[in-house]
């Protein structure tokens, strides 16, 4: 825990400000706690919303992805969700400019693979900040995730040893 905090504050002081909230705070292993029933589990087969929206889903799912060097896919996805929440025009404007320089512009530390159109379409839906301006990102993610992440994931070590 020490070592995880530790890790936490180096990685705030050698960024700026505008990546304080992509940290996902989510230990490398997910607690044992909050281990989900083996029905839950065997749910994140065929539904990567239903993984997403498990806390200890999620946070394997990110596990995993780490190991994979793809988790900037998960990370975007969580912000968007986070974005959609927001209720205030001027945090949402701010969010939106965070979101946008940290995954979707080109060389942005975290980008997200998405083709050219859809990064089109989502620069142009941030000239006015909706909760909708990134949705279209988000499920070209969300679909490669699903398609791509998901199978091998459930494939994984990290899986198996949650339904043994």
């Amino acid at each position: 825990r020490a070592k995880e905090i530790k890790t936490k504050l180096g990685t705030l002081l050698q960024k700026p400000d505008s990546t304080i909230d992509f940290i996902i705070p989510y230990p490398e292993k997910p607690p044992k706690t909050q281990k989900p029933s083996l029905e839950e589990a065997l749910q994140w087969r065929d539904s990567l919303e239903k993984l997403l929206q498990n806390p200890y889903g999620l946070a394997s799912f990110c596990s995993f992805l780490r190991s994979e060097f793809s988790e900037e896919n998960a990370e975007f996805w969580v912000a968007c969700e986070d974005y959609k929440k927001i209720k205030s025009p001027v945090k949402m404007a701010e969010k939106a400019k965070k979101i946008y320089e940290e995954f979707i512009q080109t060389e942005a530390p975290k980008e997200v693979n998405i083709d050219h159109f859809t990064k089109a379409v989502t620069t142009k839906n941030l000239v006015e900040p909706s909760p909708s301006s990134f949705d279209m990102a988000q499920k070209r993610i969300f679909a490669l995730m699903e398609n791509d992440s998901l199978p091998r994931f459930v494939r994984s070590e990290f899986y198996q040893e949650l339904i043994k």
